[in-house]
């Protein structure tokens, strides 16, 4: 790709931190975050994937680049909600067993951003029974193992057992690809590479697999107006091992400037001429756009083998019944 090419993808990168910054409100914690009937989709989920998506840009952005300080004050921002960790303490003492808590904590604790009293909570709990058996999808259960290990919490449990039972671990058909085999596919990347952190988390035959085979996917989203899914399935080409397929990225990145907002905002899926979304149903896409933004513009210009750099700084349901297959953030 050209340089004018990845100027103008660093401009949605830019639009839509600026989108996030203005709504940073929105992503505050209410009093509902702690009762135990709260909406964890409209509380703890959302500030969990601000979260998320700032520590993994930072760690692709330049200390002296001013976006990096832009994703590093919604991320100390996203800290304070949670009363730099007190919260979670909270939460440990309403619902024992949920993961969410753990899920989103871990997020801040590979940051750099602790807090000693609930990880010690949440080690105790994880050393029984019913959390080591707690019944969870595969996808799922990569994603608790991470935030386990991130937060200090180890258990003979491999992540490769819970890989091949998922959609992608299984390599299918490829005519079998949809939207939920879609979502389900990248966190399944996500939780594998940390996040943007390394490439090397992906066995070589899924690396191979989704060579061939995100392309068409991609293409396949973006001609449905599926943003959210699309800009999900570019932070994946920008995690996998090799520069990813330059003719892909031009044309992806084309369509996904133009149905940017001018404000910034990144509807979830085409709308056409209707005025931009509410909040609910933009801040995610608009978040994998900036995320995906920033893997494409490394991975274009910086470290070949996608790595992130280091000394940037840092780098996520009550029960399953509460909260979706990819879990918190996601």
């Amino acid at each position: 790709m050209t340089a004018v090419d990845v100027r103008k993808i660093r401009e949605v990168e830019t639009a839509a931190l600026t989108w996030l910054s203005a709504h940073r409100g929105d992503f505050a914690l209410g009093d509902e975050a702690l009762t135990a009937d709260g909406q964890v989709d409209l509380t703890w989920k959302p500030l969990g994937e601000l979260a998320q998506t700032c520590a993994s840009i930072r760690l692709h952005t330049e200390p002296s680049d001013p976006l990096h300080a832009c994703v590093s004050d919604l991320l100390e921002f996203a800290w304070q909600q949670t009363g730099r960790g007190e919260l979670f303490l909270r939460l440990q003492r309403l619902e024992p067993f949920a993961t969410y808590p753990l899920e989103v904590y871990s997020v801040f604790a590979a940051a750099g951003l602790r807090h000693a009293g609930y990880e010690a909570a949440a080690a105790t709990v994880a050393r029984a029974r019913g959390w080591r058996l707690t019944e969870q999808e595969p996808t799922r259960r990569l994603g608790v193992l991470r935030a386990e290990r991130r937060s200090g919490i180890y258990r003979p449990e491999k992540s490769a057992q819970a890989l091949r039972r998922t959609w992608l671990g299984g390599r299918p058909e490829p005519w079998t690809f949809e939207r939920s085999c879609g979502y389900a596919l990248t966190h399944v990347v996500f939780h594998l590479t940390d996040w943007g952190r390394t490439t090397e988390g992906v066995p070589a035959d899924l690396a191979a697999y989704l060579a061939d085979w995100l392309p068409p996917w991609l293409d396949t989203c973006l001609d449905a107006g599926m943003w959210d899914l699309g800009c999900e399935l570019l932070v994946v080409a920008g995690s996998l091992p090799g520069l990813p397929d330059s003719v892909m990225l031009q044309d992806a990145w084309v369509r996904i400037a133009r149905a940017q907002y001018d404000s910034g905002a990144l509807p979830e899926e085409d709308v056409g001429a209707a005025p931009e979304p509410d909040f609910r149903h933009c801040y995610h896409s608009t978040l994998m756009a900036a995320f995906a933004a920033a893997l494409t513009v490394e991975r274009l210009t910086g470290d070949v083998d996608g790595n992130a750099r280091d000394g940037r700084g840092p780098h996520t349901g009550a029960m399953q019944n509460r909260y979706g297959e990819q879990g918190v953030p996601g």
